[in-house]
């Protein structure tokens, strides 16, 4: 056998070893699939960074809202701010802030703070030009910054769209 048919053998071998090694991760992952489908799936190997709320990505570090509200008059809150103003305040409809439609509502409201919040940074010059990682991590600090002021700010945006929404 000459060098090259050696050669050769070598890395039909590792072909053969690497489709091996595919074909049972496979057969893992389809394995896992059924048993979720049949609800009868055991995750207890699934680290827990693997496992994220629903609606959120993995390796989204961003907080969210929800579990915000949970007290018992968060089911039965009056609207505020500007959803507390004119023809919806006559309604006195009141708004579940534990509903997945108010957290959603929120989320909007914090999308809307947080175009309001780039376009004032877009009128800051700074002396210096900024990084990509800079500017990536002062995103995402304005990114919490916005979530918190929609949380606590009582703008009433959220409390607007879920009186929409809920009609």
């Amino acid at each position: 056998m000459t060098g090259i048919d050696k050669i050769g053998t070598m890395t039909q071998s590792s072909a053969v070893i690497q489709n091996a090694l595919h074909k049972n991760q496979s057969n893992k992952f389809a394995d896992l699939l059924k048993a979720a489908q049949k609800n009868t799936a055991d995750y207890s190997h699934i680290s827990s960074s693997q496992v994220i709320p629903e609606g959120r990505l993995n390796g989204d570090f961003k907080s969210g809202f929800d579990k915000t509200f949970t007290g018992a008059a968060d089911k039965n809150a009056a609207p505020q701010g500007a959803a507390a103003n004119g023809a919806i305040r006559s309604s006195g409809k009141k708004i579940d802030k534990t509903s997945k439609l108010y957290e959603k509502s929120m989320e909007m409201e914090s999308f809307f703070v947080k175009m309001m919040v780039d376009s004032m940074r877009k009128t800051v010059h700074s002396a210096t030009k900024d990084s990509f990682a800079k500017s990536m991590y002062q995103d995402m600090l304005y990114d919490e910054y916005t979530t918190s002021l929609t949380k606590q700010a009582g703008f009433g945006l959220a409390d607007q769209i879920y009186l929409e929404l809920a009609r």
